[in-house]
């Protein structure tokens, strides 16, 4: 029978357990199957085969909407609704689950989610399900503590009226359920058959542990759960997918973006050894064969003319000297207090100005963009390393012809992304939708894995745009900031997408200016204006966004500005930041770890730089030292704030992480068009990411905390171009305003 909780002795472990309507948790369990809990969407629909506890065990359907699974084996296993990159989300929101269960760490299991919004919906995005802006863990914070406390108090229910005693006698630790006066225990297998039988309480009232009690929450020793699969070979990437008598396709899309097919010669490539297939495809033309390598060889010989009537003809250093004109004009103000036009014409104001400039950059994560694809009678089934889930559902179903509900995508490992593998458009899952679709109608059932080459990925677009700041400051008799004036070029990255009814008002696109609309520094009269130019050459959110470009201006002009004043860059910072705490802690920590102020040999000097992102707050003090025309980055020193601390470990690696990719983007990388509108770049060779050789020693210091746990995956690359240049300025009276950063 189903056993209901509907009277739970007041004051015990088990209060609030009853039968619950609102679909917010619902609980069911098959004969061997244990227990499953699935915490919905508030207000959304349940699925068709989530239904309430059913009459009895025996007939009770064991559906994959759950969060947490625990079988007779005693494995808890976790389902995480956000892409594992290497950020660490498969050991965080596991850590959340296991908390408040009482689990023992050996005993869980992460696995990725199905792609379905109605239950793994981003709740900071409404009904999408995806990875990205740093919100995995803020966003399912207290929804995966809430689904661990209601297995956790089920599981003490069963045990107490399986040994007849109080539920509050039941204690649990490390997966274990024991009654101390009776000596009995038992695991959380053993009593997951039975607990299925439950009617869960709603997770609303269950209690979670006051933070004095956490045991795995904020350990630093926490092992990550994927990483013995990752080293021994086990962990199964996109590009590792293998299925019986599959192809592989390589795709030949213009060297111009915005060119399209005029003409199409494939018939040498036809006649090649191992190739079944050439396929047309919206942007471009589709080589399938039977291995890698004759493909790669048979798109070689397509022969191809391009209309480039639409393309981008125009090279990024002209593209600048636009930019640089109408940073003349005034753009759109999305930022006015105070008069900064008036009190930067004041006869005792001290006027500083400056301008910045950052390339486009490609995001050239370690495994390029692939798939693997393969149509049934009923849909078609896609593998990928999918960030979001939603919208690549919806673009593979129009790319196959197919409907939504026809549309498996199975999530698997990623090798990293930093926003690559979230374009709106999916890119590179219509590509293997469309061929799929192809071969079908050329008679050919295989699946096919797509693979980018590293020259398809960075050739391939949807870059960090090219951005300049043009800014302009006042100091008055004292030295003190009174005016800034804040002028930014930069296309935009959210128009013609989805989110442009929320990111773009009034023609400002918040993430072209963001860190500048919401300048933290207390200048009492900022102004800022906007301009947007449009291009062919796509974009897309990169590894901290907007971010990545405007706190390389802000921290760069404060530091102008405290040097024109004859201040200590730090002091002027701290007073300025005086109504900002956070900011202030950051800030005080890195200074204090890195030795600020104390005496440094001729030729070597320190920079700082604090910014907040994705509501984390990080500061970074750069050490370097001058050479024979260049200088080297010897030492970064970073602190952050990013609330609870949920597992130190991973936030000190991904702050550490963000620190090399700033780095990379500071002294290395950049993506060039030249002036006929051809990408330079090709492969690592001449689209530099930083070596391990110059890789400076990097610390992070995280500030305790108990606000809520905010994102660490991005907002450690913003304060590290500023820092180094900063520094660099220190050191050898050079300021440096354009990246990569350059001495000579």
């Amino acid at each position: 029978m189903v056993h209901r909780l509907d009277r739970p002795t007041p004051g015990t472990a088990t209060a609030g357990l009853r039968p619950s309507r609102r679909d917010l948790l619902r609980v069911t369990a098959g004969v061997g199957a244990g227990l499953t809990l699935a915490l919905m969407l508030p207000g959304g629909a349940a699925p068709a085969q989530d239904v309430a506890a059913a009459k009895d065990a025996g007939d009770a359907p064991f559906a994959p909407n759950a969060f947490i699974r625990v079988t007779p084996d005693n494995t808890v296993t976790v389902v995480i609704k956000h892409l594992e990159m290497g950020q660490g989300v498969f050991t965080g929101l596991a850590t959340l689950v296991a908390e408040e269960m009482d689990a023992a760490w050996d005993q869980i299991r992460p696995e990725h989610a199905p792609a379905d919004a109605t239950r793994y919906n981003n709740l900071f995005w409404g009904p999408v399900q995806g990875t990205g802006g740093s919100t995995s863990l803020a966003n399912a914070f207290e929804q995966m503590r809430r689904a661990g406390a209601v297995a956790r108090a089920m599981l003490v229910h069963t045990a107490s009226e399986a040994w007849g005693v109080e539920a509050a006698a039941v204690t649990v630790e490390a997966g274990v359920l024991r009654h101390a006066g009776s000596g009995r225990e038992a695991s959380f297998g053993a009593m997951a058959d039975a607990a299925g039988r439950l009617t869960p309480p709603d997770p609303q009232t269950v209690d979670l542990k006051a933070p004095d009690r956490f045991r795995l929450i904020g350990q630093t020793a926490l092992p990550r759960p994927d990483t013995a699969e990752k080293t021994d070979g086990r962990a199964v990437y996109a590009i590792d997918v293998r299925l019986k008598g599959m192809l592989t396709a390589l795709v030949r899309r213009p060297p111009r973006f915005g060119a399209t097919l005029r003409t199409l010669d494939a018939e040498a490539a036809r006649a090649m050894p191992g190739v079944r297939a050439v396929v047309r495809l919206p942007n471009g033309v589709a080589v399938v064969a039977e291995s890698f390598w004759q493909a790669q060889k048979a798109r070689e010989a397509l022969k191809i003319a391009w209309d480039d009537s639409a393309a981008v003809t125009t090279g990024s250093e002209a593209m600048l000297e636009d930019y640089e004109s109408l940073a003349q004009t005034p753009g759109t103000v999305f930022r006015n207090d105070g008069d900064a036009l008036a009190a930067l014409t004041e006869p005792q104001a001290r006027v500083v100005e400056a301008r910045y400039t950052v390339p486009f950059l490609a995001h050239a994560p370690m495994e390029p963009l692939s798939a693997v694809a393969r149509l049934t009678d009923s849909g078609i089934e896609v593998w990928a390393g999918s960030q979001t889930q939603t919208f690549d559902v919806l673009n593979i179903a129009e790319a196959a012809g197919l409907r939504p509900d026809q549309v498996t995508l199975h999530t698997v490992f990623a090798g990293g992304s930093f926003g690559r593998r979230a374009s709106v458009g999916s890119d590179y899952l219509r590509e293997v939708a469309g061929i799929a679709r192809g071969l079908t109608n050329q008679g050919i059932e295989a699946p096919v894995k797509l693979i980018w080459t590293r020259e398809d990925d960075i050739r391939g677009g949807f870059y960090r745009p090219m951005a300049l700041h043009a800014v302009t400051g006042a100091l008055d008799a004292t030295g003190r900031p009174v005016a800034w004036r804040h002028r930014v070029v930069c296309q935009s990255i959210m128009a013609g997408t989805p989110f442009e009814s929320v990111f773009v008002k009034d023609g400002i696109d918040g993430t072209s200016v963001e860190g500048v609309s919401d300048l933290a520094y207390a200048v009492p009269n900022v102004m800022g204006d906007l301009h947007s130019p449009t291009s062919p050459v796509p974009v897309l959110w990169w590894r901290s966004v907007g971010h990545s470009h405007t706190a390389f201006a802000v921290e760069s002009f404060v530091d102008e500005l405290a040097h024109a004043a004859g201040a200590d860059p730090l002091i002027l910072r701290m007073d300025l930041l005086r109504d900002q705490p956070r900011l202030l802690r950051v800030l005080a920590l890195a200074a204090e770890k890195a030795g600020w102020g104390l005496p440094m040999e001729p030729g070597r000097g320190h920079g700082v730089a604090v910014h907040k992102s994705f509501n984390s707050y990080v500061a970074h003090v750069a050490e370097v030292t001058a050479t024979d025309g260049g200088f080297t980055v010897d030492r970064l020193v970073c602190a952050v704030d990013c609330g609870v601390p949920v597992n130190p470990d991973i936030i000190r690696a991904q702050i550490a992480g963000g620190s090399a990719f700033g780095l990379s983007a500071a002294l290395r990388s950049r993506l060039t068009l030249d002036d006929k509108g051809v990408v330079e770049q090709s492969n690592f060779h001449d689209y530099e990411v930083l070596r391990l050789a110059a890789m400076p020693e990097v610390e992070v210091h995280i500030v305790p905390s108990t606000e809520p746990p905010t994102g660490v995956g991005e907002p450690g690359v913003p304060t590290v171009a500023p820092a180094v240049a900063n520094a660099v300025f220190a050191a050898t009276g050079t300021r440096l305003r354009r990246l990569p950063l350059t001495l000579g």
